[in-house]
């Protein structure tokens, strides 16, 4: 499929080896690639051409008086080296049109496969090692398909150098055709140390991406409890790791370099000292002699082109590797059942037809339908790990109605289970369209959700309302009003099922209880769990459940538990002991 700018599908990618993944980017782009081979052929022949008028020009101009060969000749030169300039131009742009279709084809390819890993996609991958595949590897397979171009054009052009020497001499034509060659494989070899170095430093650089990520997305964390200098050592110590491996790529890359061009113009000497030798002695004419040296030097610039060109292929060839190894990686959900199969009691895979129970047999939580449920851990991981097999973001024996939930088709469970957590992306756009996503929303909905959420003042004061921009992460938004935001927006979704995470753990106690109430209100008849350990919002849930390690140890209402479960009454109260009770109350 052509990519155009328009365009939204990359395609189907081949997964069966770097090699092949290179071939889909080049028939993915067909009519563009055949039109740079045909002008990089264009214009490495139009250098070949350029050393053969030259020579006419010596020997049919300069032979008497007339000097309307000369123009003529000096004519064609021009006529022809405008030519192959604006064709070289032409080539030049249709090239950087394949290297951009391959790179953004690439990154379209990879971000569609990290919408499809989902929750998965922290787990299984780096948010660094995403990043060094969608700009640094992108960038070296675009560069691979360079060969795709003047690559082409450089073997024609060998070609046909190899047959204007013929018509010369067949001894310098034999010169040529073997000493072009044995600097390809004087090179060769350096070109598999290079694939192999390039292969290490991907691979550190990918880690201390993601250690630096690491290290940024926790820095206040660590600065609190003393741990930032311990994080800076183990990144100085990786980041020199990678310096290492930089100098073995720098060691390989400068012998390439250093042979590309130097073998080369050692060439151009031998065959001009053999040329020269050859015109002094008379076998071949002036003319000839400088249509040789011509002819060498043009095929400096194929030698050099085929051996960039097997330099950019292993980079493309490490590259593609490392794209593959991401896209191989399937979501959570693939846990050997098919993903929306039709497996026992699940009917034809689309859930309950009414809104049903959820339940959790590993950690025995129980969300009955119409009701607001709470979940209270000392350990907050522990209550995240229920909700994410609750709304199927990991593989579990979570049922639905009676249904395992990874017998029902992913789609419905997302249409119809909303898990709103705490560290959901905000993305960059209007607080309207952050609020409303893909659905259409009026003035009184959005009004609600805000009412709901608390969240009223967060428009008010940004300078536009609803249609002031929010920058990417929320960064202009504090932390409560981003929680805020978070929930208005899950409220604004209207799911039929509402699991949420910690929904109001930074906001202050007097907006925590107004959110509470409003949330209790706003959910009536509607399914609905939160996480939480503010005794504001357990004291409004229906249920509460208890968790010691990740099971139920207590059911109940809050007072509840607030009465017959000690760890629950410390934990809910904040770690503040109780004063113990008098005589008389005893």
């Amino acid at each position: 499929m052509q990519l155009q700018s328009h365009g939204t599908e990359p395609g189907t990618p081949d997964l069966r080896g770097p090699g092949r993944y290179l071939v889909w980017l080049v028939t993915s782009q067909k009519r563009r690639v055949a039109a740079g081979a045909v002008l990089g052929s264009a214009w490495m022949v139009g250098l070949t051409l350029m050393p053969y008028l030259l020579s006419r020009a010596v020997d049919d101009g300069l032979k008497g008086d007339d000097r309307s060969d000369v123009v003529l000749w000096a004519g064609v030169l021009v006529a022809v080296g405008v030519a192959n300039a604006l064709v070289g131009a032409l080539r030049h742009r249709t090239m950087t049109k394949v290297r951009m279709d391959a790179a953004f084809r690439t990154v379209r390819v990879v971000v569609r496969h990290s919408a499809r890993l989902g929750a998965a996609l922290q787990r299984r991958v780096s948010a660094g090692e995403v990043v060094t595949i969608g700009f640094a590897d992108a960038a070296a397979l675009a560069n691979a398909l360079t060969f795709t171009g003047p690559g082409v054009g450089a073997v024609l052009a060998f070609v046909i150098v190899a047959v204007l020497l013929f018509a010369v001499d067949p001894l310098l034509a034999a010169v040529v055709l073997l000493g072009a060659p044995l600097i390809a494989l004087l090179v060769g070899p350096l070109l598999g140390r290079l694939q192999g170095a390039e292969t290490a430093y991907r691979h550190h650089q990918g880690k201390l991406a993601a250690r630096f990520g690491d290290i940024v997305g926790g820095l206040h964390v660590l600065h609190g409890i003393g741990g930032k200098q311990t994080y800076a050592a183990r990144y100085r110590r990786e980041s020199q790791a990678l310096r290492r491996e930089g100098h073995r790529v720098g060691a390989v890359t400068s012998w390439i370099e250093a042979l590309s061009i130097g073998l080369p113009a050692l060439f151009l000497a031998a065959v001009t000292w053999l040329a020269a030798r050859m015109a002094a002695q008379g076998d071949i004419t002036v003319g000839e002699l400088i249509a040789v040296y011509g002819y060498a030097a043009v095929l400096v610039v194929p030698v050099a082109f085929l051996i960039e060109g097997g330099d950019e292929i292993s980079r493309g060839l490490v590259a593609a590797r490392r794209v593959l190894r991401f896209l191989e990686l399937e979501p959570d959900t693939a846990d050997g059942r098919p993903e929306g199969g039709t497996g026992a009691g699940s009917g034809d895979g689309t859930g309950p037809a009414a809104p049903a129970v959820l339940h959790d047999p590993e950690s025995g939580v129980t969300v009955r339908t119409g009701r607001l449920t709470a979940l209270v851990s000392d350990r907050p991981a522990d209550c995240a790990l229920v909700v994410d097999r609750l709304g199927r973001f990991t593989p579990s024996d979570a049922t639905w109605g009676g249904v395992r939930l990874d017998e029902i088709h992913l789609d419905r469970v997302r249409s119809r289970i909303l898990v709103a957590d705490n560290e959901a992306a905000l993305f960059t756009g209007p607080l309207r369209t952050l609020l409303a996503g893909r659905h259409e929303r009026t003035a009184d909905d959005l009004a609600r959700a805000l009412h709901t959420a608390v969240a009223e003042d967060v428009a008010r004061g940004l300078p536009q309302g609803l249609d002031s921009l929010v920058e990417p992460r929320g960064r202009n938004l504090s932390g409560g009003q981003r929680q805020r935001v978070r929930l208005a927006r899950a409220l604004l979704a209207e799911p039929e099922t509402l699991l949420a995470v910690d929904p109001t753990s930074a906001l202050d106690a007097h907006t925590e209880a107004t959110v509470a109430e409003r949330l209790r209100a706003a959910r009536a008849g509607r399914t609905t769990l939160v996480t939480t350990t503010s005794p504001l919002v357990l004291d409004r849930a229906d249920t509460v459940h208890y968790l010691v390690d990740g099971r139920v140890v207590a059911t109940g209402s809050h007072r509840e538990l607030l009465d017959d479960e000690c760890g629950y009454r410390h934990l809910v109260s904040r770690g503040i002991d109780e004063p113990e009770p008098t005589e008389a109350a005893r």
